[in-house]
């Protein structure tokens, strides 16, 4: 049973692994890069948040639910002023800071145990196994990276070529074996 554990975990981490590093985060710095820094802190309008918002909001999360937890680091994140800011930073800063961010969460991730996955976390005032907390990882940066991909689009005017592997179909050329799952 323990070698299934081992296979199991192992199999989770890769696969959040690849939809982090391997998908959402190379997508997004293709999503900013076309955009100037005016462009990265334009809102619509009050209710909705600039890219620049959106990249210190995934910064403070990545940071909160996967650094600081895991490590036992103190929690310093001010989830506010992540949206409280009205410009600032550059384009390039925001992506070297989440980058970095990113860093120290792989890092992480690469030593992380089945035990540590099926332990408890007290995050945002939330207990959550560790499993849960990297599931939050992933899917609330997938879900940030479509709102600045959509953005990007809007604001550029460019199809960002995502996806060109589908055919008319929607199905890829060549299956990949290694990752069956939607996109």
């Amino acid at each position: 049973m323990a070698e299934k554990e081992q296979e199991l975990t192992a199999l989770f981490l890769e696969h959040s692994r690849k939809r982090l590093y391997g998908q959402h985060w190379p997508r997004m710095q293709a999503c900013v890069a076309l955009l100037t820094t005016e462009q990265v802190w334009w809102r619509p309008n009050e209710a909705s948040n600039a890219i620049g918002n959106l990249l210190l909001h995934l910064d403070g999360n990545v940071r909160q639910w996967l650094v600081a937890s895991f490590n036992r680091d103190e929690d310093r994140r001010n989830r506010p002023a992540e949206f409280a800011a009205k410009e600032g930073a550059t384009a390039a800063e925001l992506l070297d800071r989440l980058g970095a961010t990113l860093d120290e969460a792989a890092q992480v991730l690469d030593g992380l145990t089945t035990a540590e996955l099926l332990a408890l976390y007290e995050i945002q005032g939330y207990h959550v196994h560790g499993l849960d907390a990297i599931y939050q990882v992933v899917e609330h940066f997938g879900l940030h990276y479509g709102q600045v991909a959509y953005i990007a689009k809007l604001l550029s005017g460019k199809d960002l070529g995502f996806n060109m592997e589908l055919d008319r179909t929607g199905r890829a050329d060549k299956p990949d074996t290694e990752n069956n799952s939607p996109r």
